[in-house]
């Protein structure tokens, strides 16, 4: 089972390797530079090495990298829009730098909020912004592939249906180097039941029907703390929220999805709240 969460690069990105040891887990999610800040990060070639020199010493695979959360590639603000694209490129090839010739390198982005413009004027900023890059990216020879995470609903978030995922992905140019990462809390959230074995069946089922199964890369593990269909993404504790324990024995042992890293985004205060979600999800596993 490929099992892991998001981990902390705080004093150097070769420190999050260290922190996935101690919490023995064999995948992993980072950031590639503060979340919370335009500002980018230029990592030197002495960082690369002992980044990849540890990786390569570890049992850690695949490694997906989150974007930064100010990225909002629906934005209708042009300012916004245009930082939006230029940071997206910048998180495409860091990501490609990292992990260069180790393992395929993953981005996993939030599509984007239209703040008020409207559905279809979102999805196609969206669009044109994917185009864009990834044409840019092609070019460059770039690694990196991008994955669509699905949204929880909430305010004038794009991307919470597979109808939406699948209208951004049919207009890809490059439709291998776009994927989904699959967001339990956000799924539930916005009205998919994961409680209940019909409920993740007819899941599975659209999903594979709209997107394809093939192009789901990685799950995002968290319970949720508001009801089915509630549009709020507040995640919470493995068998502590609206999903519950026997939800997510479902997930992780169906046929479909067992074979998929799952990645833990669940509270945290300090690293014994990672160990005990992962100490659960592990003893759910059939």
């Amino acid at each position: 089972m490929r099992l892991g969460c998001h981990v902390s690069i705080a004093g150097g990105i070769e420190q999050s390797i260290s922190r996935a040891k101690a919490l023995e887990i064999n995948t992993m999610q980072i950031f590639s530079k503060n979340s919370r800040a335009w500002q980018e990060k230029t990592y030197t070639n002495s960082e690369i090495i002992e980044f990849q020199r540890k990786l390569q010493k570890s049992t850690l695979s695949p490694i997906f990298i989150h974007a930064s959360y100010l990225i909002n590639l629906a934005s209708p603000d042009e300012e916004i829009y245009t930082k939006s694209i230029a940071a997206f490129r910048e998180e495409l090839k860091r990501g490609g730098d990292l992990l260069v010739n180790l393992s395929q390198p993953y981005l996993i982005i939030h599509p984007g909020a239209h703040r008020g413009a409207g559905e279809e004027f979102g999805l196609n900023r969206i669009i044109k912004a994917l185009r864009n890059v990834l044409k840019q990216s092609s070019y460059l020879k770039l690694s990196t592939m991008v994955l669509l995470e699905n949204t929880s609903g909430m305010g004038s978030g794009l991307g919470h249906s597979f109808s939406q995922l699948k209208y951004i992905m049919e207009q890809i140019d490059y439709p291998d180097k776009v994927g989904v990462c699959f967001d339990t809390c956000h799924a539930f959230a916005a009205g998919y039941n994961l409680a209940e074995e019909q409920g993740i069946e007819e899941t599975i089922a659209q999903f594979d029907r709209e997107i394809g199964l093939d192009k789901l890369k990685v799950i995002h593990l968290n319970d949720s703390k508001y009801g089915l269909g509630s549009k709020r993404d507040r995640h919470t504790h493995i068998g502590e929220g609206f999903i519950g324990t026997n939800g997510f024995r479902l997930l992780i042992n169906h046929p479909q999805l067992k074979d998929l890293p799952f990645i833990l985004e669940t509270p945290k205060k300090n690293d014994k709240d990672d160990r005990r979600n992962i100490e659960l999800v592990r003893s759910l596993r059939e």
